[in-house]
C-alpha cells in the first residue's frame, strides 16, 4: 500500500526525470532496472529502497534530500506559503513548461539573459511590453 511519502517521492522523481528530458527507459537503464519499475516508483506503487534512491539521485544529478524537499515531518506535503508556491508543482509538471526550460538552457548565456530580462519586463508591464 502506497503511503503519502511514497507518492511524494515518486512525484519528485517524475518531475526531475522530465526536467532532464529523460524517458523512463533512459532512467531505468542508468540504474539497472526495467522501465516498468520506474513507472511503479513514480506513482508510489513500489517503495524505493535506500540504495536505489541513492542510485536515482546520482543518475538525476541531485542530492538525495531533493526527494524529500517540501515534505513535512508528519509525512504530508508541507503547506505552501503563498499561491505561487502552491502552483509551482503543477506548473513544473506541464509539458510546455519543461519544453520552455529546456529551450532556455540550450541558449548561450547572452541570449538567455536577454530573454530573462524580456520576460521580467513583460511581467511588470515595462517598456518592452508596449507597441513596437
Amino acid at each position: 500500500m502506497a503511503t503519502d511519502v511514497d507518492i511524494y517521492v515518486g512525484k519528485r522523481l517524475r518531475r526531475r526525470r522530465r526536467l532532464l528530458g529523460l524517458t523512463q527507459q533512459d532512467l531505468a537503464a542508468q540504474v539497472g532496472v526495467r522501465f516498468q519499475q520506474i513507472q511503479k516508483y513514480e506513482c508510489g506503487a513500489n517503495r524505493i529502497t535506500a540504495s536505489r534512491l541513492f542510485n536515482l539521485a546520482h543518475a538525476l544529478n541531485v542530492n538525495i534530500n531533493y526527494f524529500f524537499d517540501g515534505l513535512a515531518p508528519d509525512g504530508k506535503q508541507a503547506p505552501a506559503n503563498d499561491s505561487a508556491d502552491r502552483l509551482s508543482g503543477d506548473i513544473l509538471s506541464q509539458k510546455e513548461t519543461l519544453e520552455l526550460v529546456r529551450a532556455y538552457y540550450r541558449l548561450d548565456e547572452r541570449p538567455r539573459r536577454r530573454l530573462l530580462d524580456l520576460a521580467k519586463a513583460l511581467e511588470s508591464g515595462g517598456p518592452e511590453s508596449g507597441a513596437a
